[in-house]
């Protein structure tokens, strides 16, 4: 991942402001799914420069805050980007059962009344999917369920050929009318998964909220996907790491970024060995196995979060070589750093 500053967690310190009305969004008066650690965050700060941090825990993922600013302003603005999140998580977990992803996967292909933002983010997924060729796709949830990547479970081939014949992003469909926003699939067995395009939407959107409540100078990063806004007090551009693919704690050097945002896909992420073999969580919607790449991981830079995120996924499938022609083809891709087996790094600039 890239990493914008080293925390040790405890998950039993719990120093954040209560609850206020923004941790209680409309979604959650139909939805009483329970979020994992939801009740953990711990903000810490200022430090001798005059940074506040907030961490928490969303989407499976270490969420981190951080900010220069007059600390009660920042706190606010913190509570407030960590109701977002809560909000987000309850509406694209395929695993909450009230979600808005889960009732579409539920409903054998009926139209679904969901949230302008679900119906936002899955119109931008198809965008990702149509430039993938086939790399990518958010349809490849039933798939995804067959292999436990924390348990070392190698999905069944029979079931696993039997849910790829309902990959096909092109059966998803949104509609936004005077109505609402609704969403059904065309395959009634298909299920969607938008873990690999989320993160990068809704760090898009905390930058916003941030930004909207007077903040300059932040850091969002949800777990290793980063974004940035304004600088340090001493004028110095944010400097996060190029994270190390065989060393959790290591990294390879540092990218400087100024309002922009660096995303990483690796192998390394989520991944268990058997009988010698190694299996990643990164799978290859042909094959519903993991993709075969020369790349251990790859760091894009955009201006937006989004981006970085929507092409991830793709460069790291594609490889080194491939991966490079095709960032030099889309301008949005700022640069873009491979690192390979042997921890070779591979850029565009």
């Amino acid at each position: 991942m890239v990493t914008a500053i080293l925390v040790r967690m405890n998950t039993s310190h719990n120093n954040c402001r209560a609850t206020t009305q923004l941790d209680r969004p409309v979604v959650d008066q139909v939805s009483h799914d329970t979020i994992p650690y939801e009740d953990y965050c711990q903000t810490t700060g200022p430090n001798e420069a005059g940074m506040i941090t907030q961490q928490f825990l969303a989407f499976n993922t270490v969420i981190t805050l951080q900010a220069f600013g007059d600390p009660d302003h920042v706190r606010a603005a913190f509570d407030a980007a960590r109701a977002q999140c809560r909000t987000y998580e309850r509406l694209f977990s395929r695993t909450l059962a009230h979600s808005d992803i889960a009732r579409i996967n539920n409903a054998g292909g009926k139209r679904v009344s969901i949230s302008s933002d679900t119906a936002k983010l899955i119109q931008a997924a198809l965008y990702y999917c149509q430039q993938a060729d086939g790399l990518f796709d958010i349809t490849i949830g039933k798939a995804v369920a067959l292999w436990n990547f924390h348990e070392g479970t190698i999905a069944p081939e029979k079931q696993l050929k039997a849910a790829l014949a309902h990959v096909n992003w092109k059966n998803v469909h949104v509609e936004q009318t005077n109505d609402g926003a609704f969403a059904y699939l065309d395959d009634p067995e298909a299920a969607l998964d938008l873990g690999g395009i989320a993160k990068g939407w809704m760090a898009d959107q905390l930058t916003e909220l941030l930004e909207s409540e007077g903040l300059s100078n932040f850091i969002v990063n949800l777990g290793g996907n980063v974004v940035v806004r304004g600088e340090k007090p001493n004028g110095q551009p944010w400097r996060v790491g190029l994270q190390d693919p065989f060393n959790k704690e290591g990294i390879l050097g540092g990218i400087e970024l100024t309002n922009a945002s660096a995303v990483t896909s690796g192998t390394y992420e989520r991944s268990f060995t058997h009988d010698g073999k190694t299996y990643h969580h990164i799978l290859d919607p042909k094959t519903g196995y993991p993709v075969e790449t020369d790349a251990a991981g790859v760091t894009v830079v955009t201006r937006n979060s989004l981006d970085a995120e929507g092409y991830s996924t793709t460069l790291l499938a594609l490889g080194i070589e491939r991966g490079l022609a095709f960032a030099k083809m889309h301008p949005e891709i700022l640069n873009v750093f491979f690192v390979d087996q042997e921890r070779g790094i591979y850029t565009l600039r």
